[in-house]
C-alpha cells in the first residue's frame, strides 16, 4: 500500500477531512488535526487573498502549541486545497503563500499541474489530486503526485459516478502511491471498509458539516441531519461540473430539484466568486448520499473519537488484529 511515511504515527485514524467551500475554516481544520485526522480547507475560502497567510499562521501556531502541551497525542498535519483551473486568478499567489509556509499537504482539483508538484516536493511536502475516473488518475500519475483521491459515486460536492469497487482497483493496478477514497462514508466502520477495498485513507466531508466548528448555517447542519440519500440531487447546473446537493436547499431557492437543466462547463469561475458561484455554495448546499447516516451535530473531537471506537469495534468484529 502507499501510506506516505510523513503520515505514519501521526494519525488517530487513516482519515482526511475533505476541504469544503465556505464550510471549512481554521476552527474546523484545527479541531480535526488536534483530534488526529488530516484537516483541510480550500485556499479560496480565505478572502481576501491576504487572509490565506493569516489562516495558515493561525493553524500552524495552534497545532504547534497543542503538540507541545500534549506530546503523547497524535496531531495530524493539515492540507490546503488548490483549484487548478484557468479561472482561478489567485492560484499563483496562493501557492506562493503555501510554499512560504511549507504547507504539509496540497490537495489539487480539476488539473494536476506539474509546477505545483515540483514546488511542493521542493520543501518535502505532499501533493494529493482528486479524480473521478482512471483517465484523470493517469494524468495525475504522470505529474508525479503522491496520492490520488478517488471521488466516487455518492460523494458530496463535485463527484463522479464510478463505484469504489471499480475505481480503486483500477487505480491501484497502475499506482503505488497513496489512494484516498471519497464517497458516502460517515463512520469508523466505513473507514475500515475503505481500507478493505484497497485505499490507504478515507476522505470524508459531509459528516463534518454537522459539527460545531463547521462554518455552515444552522439550517444547513439541520438539513444534513434530517435528510436521507434520496434527498440528494446530482446536477451540473450550479457550477458547470456535476455535483451532489441537498434537494431541500434547491427547492428553497425556488427551483425544482427533479427537473434541473444542465449547466455550462465553460461558465466555471473559481477566481472571483461571482454571483452564480456564491449561490451554488452559499444557498445551494452540497452534501453526499451518506447524509442518511448522520443523526446529530457534534464537536469535531467527539466525532473523531467516536469514529475511532467504531473503527476498532469493526476490526474486532472481523477478527482483525
Amino acid at each position: 500500500m502507499g501510506m506516505p511515511p510523513a503520515l505514519e504515527g501521526r494519525l488517530r485514524l487513516p482519515l482526511i477531512g475533505a476541504p469544503m467551500f465556505i464550510v471549512s475554516n481554521p476552527a474546523l481544520v484545527i479541531a480535526q488535526c488536534k483530534a488526529g485526522i488530516v484537516g483541510s480547507f480550500p485556499a479560496l475560502n480565505a478572502r481576501p487573498q491576504e487572509q490565506l497567510d493569516e489562516w495558515i499562521r493561525e493553524i500552524k501556531e495552534a497545532l504547534a502549541e497543542y503538540s507541545a502541551a500534549h506530546p503523547d497525542e497524535p496531531v495530524a498535519p493539515f492540507a490546503v486545497n488548490q483549484i487548478a483551473h484557468l479561472s482561478n486568478d489567485r492560484l499563483s499567489a496562493d501557492m506562493e503563500t503555501c510554499v512560504k509556509h511549507e504547507v504539509p499537504i496540497i490537495i489539487t482539483s480539476l488539473r494536476p499541474p506539474a509546477e505545483i508538484v515540483q514546488a511542493v516536493h521542493g520543501y518535502g511536502g505532499l501533493v494529493f489530486h482528486d479524480v473521478i475516473n482512471l483517465r484523470h488518475a493517469r494524468k495525475a500519475m504522470q505529474q508525479g503526485v503522491d496520492g490520488i483521491i478517488a471521488v466516487c459515486a455518492g460523494a458530496g460536492g463535485h463527484a463522479g459516478t464510478s463505484s469504489p469497487f471499480a475505481l480503486v482497483k483500477e487505480i491501484r493496478r497502475e499506482f503505488d502511491g497513496a489512494i484516498i477514497l471519497s464517497g458516502c462514508m460517515t463512520s469508523g466502520g466505513d473507514v475500515l471498509a475503505a481500507q478493505a477495498l484497497g485505499a490507504d485513507l478515507a476522505y470524508i466531508g459531509t459528516r463534518f458539516i454537522a459539527t460545531e466548528e463547521a462554518n455552515a448555517q444552522p439550517e444547513y447542519k439541520e438539513m444534513i441531519v434530517t435528510s436521507q440519500s434520496e434527498d440528494i440531487v446530482y446536477s451540473s447546473l450550479f457550477s458547470g461540473v456535476h455535483g451532489s446537493y441537498l434537494k431541500g436547499s434547491v427547492a428553497k431557492a425556488g427551483l425544482d430539484p427533479d427537473n434541473l437543466p444542465s449547466g455550462d462547463k465553460a461558465a466555471m469561475d473559481f477566481g472571483k466568486r461571482n454571483k452564480a458561484e456564491a449561490k451554488a455554495w452559499r444557498d445551494i448546499w452540497s452534501a453526499g448520499q451518506g447524509v442518511g447516516n448522520i443523526e446529530e451535530i457534534l464537536p469535531t473531537r467527539d466525532l473523531v473519537l467516536r469514529m475511532e471506537q467504531e473503527y476498532n469495534d469493526s476490526r474486532n468484529t472481523l477478527g482483525i488484529r
